[in-house]
């Protein structure tokens, strides 16, 4: 106990059906005249950006712009993009509406405004300013919870792998969780982007960095996606559900400041090499993660299967993955990479890139290059 550990949950966030109209509170406290509206390539024709658009044109009539072309898997290009938007547009504001992608590349564009000349890697290297352009964050999944997480994710090209950029400056100014916005998500993204909360607080909470408070929040996390993912991918209109799924996916996100682990470094790989979707890469490599780190200390399950309403036994961390395996059957999610288009011979080479991705380093069980193969191949 002798390290000074940083507790902290900054984040304002409005909660609730039509909550998308604290837009003007934002424009207000952050006094933004020329917002920059940023979004995923296929939101502009979902009835998700249909309602967000109204509520604009309330608040800044005639007067935000957009950037529509931020792709699932977002590349330095799409920061770069967004950064010549704002700047081409005038804007003092930036509105971040969408899933995880156009929230990372919102979010992590403000650095590009904030350091005009310089390419997005040399930026980390360099003392940020305390506040960067405002940003508000409006999700229409439930799943990343980039809208309170101060790290985006986007793949540079030029290392040929997922970068993780993160600092509190970029947090945003306001998250709004309106589930009105996520009810037009389809089934299919719907569980995908759920499995992606439920790896979050499975991950955080077993991770080995000292934080209780974020134990807490994500062990509830881990409660609500058991309860309301299956009812949000049954039924889509059910606004309780989603609603709830918001709330989960934002504990999830605010837990994981402690860090994740390995599956997280499975995943990252599986996104920038073949386009996975993130929460479903997540979902598929799960279970056999929590086996693997239940062969070295099976107990650091046992709160989980609590919060999964499992009963207790002598070896929880079997029953957890089990439980998972169900789950993801339950909302079509396959359980071999190779139902996800993943050939076998780029196993190796999977493995050596997770290997760079820190994620497996807060992992409670050390991870080698061959074990994170015998993974990939576990589940292949």
């Amino acid at each position: 106990m002798s390290d000074i550990i940083s507790f902290s949950f900054p984040t304002q966030i409005r909660f609730g059906g039509g909550a998308r109209s604290a837009l003007a509170e934002f424009a207000r406290l952050c006094e933004v005249t020329r917002p920059l509206v940023v979004t995923d390539a296929d939101l502009p024709d979902t009835p998700a950006f249909a309602l967000a658009a109204v509520t604009l044109d309330e608040v800044w009539p005639g007067k935000w712009a957009r950037f529509t072309e931020v792709r699932p898997n977002p590349l330095e290009e799409d920061v770069e993009g967004v950064f010549r938007a704002y700047t081409d547009g005038a804007c003092d504001g930036v509105v971040g509406l969408g899933g995880g992608s156009a929230l990372d590349v919102a979010k992590v564009a403000r650095l590009r405004v904030a350091f005009p000349d310089l390419c997005l890697m040399e930026i980390p290297g360099r003392p940020w300013p305390r506040r960067l352009a405002p940003f508000c964050a409006i999700p229409t999944t439930a799943g990343t919870g980039s809208e309170v997480g101060r790290s985006s994710v986007v793949t540079i090209l030029a290392l040929g792998r997922k970068a993780v950029i993160g600092g509190p400056p970029l947090l945003a100014d306001l998250a709004i969780l309106d589930p009105e916005l996520t009810v037009s998500l389809p089934p299919g993204l719907t569980a995908a982007t759920g499995m992606d909360a439920m790896t979050h607080a499975i991950e955080s909470f077993v991770c080995p960095v000292f934080h209780p408070m974020c134990d807490g929040v994500a062990l509830e996390a881990i409660r609500l996606v058991r309860l309301y993912l299956p009812r949000a991918y049954a039924d889509g209109s059910d606004l309780e559900a989603r609603g709830m799924m918001q709330v989960a996916a934002a504990m999830g996100a605010v837990a994981f400041q402690k860090d994740l682990g390995v599956a997280h470094s499975l995943s990252h790989p599986l996104s920038s090499e073949f386009g996975v979707h993130h929460g479903l890469a997540n979902a598929v490599v799960l279970p056999a993660t929590i086996r693997f780190n239940g062969e070295t200390d099976t107990a650091q399950y046992a709160r989980v299967a609590q919060a999964l309403d499992l009963a207790p036994g002598p070896d929880p961390a079997g029953p957890v993955a089990d439980f998972i395996e169900r789950f993801n059957d339950a909302l079509g999610v396959p359980r071999r990479l190779r139902d996800l288009s993943v050939p076998q011979d780029a196993l190796p080479r999977l493995a050596a890139l997770a290997l760079e991705d820190g994620c497996h380093l807060t992992n409670p069980r050390p991870c080698t290059e061959s074990d994170l193969l015998r993974l990939y191949e576990e589940v292949w």
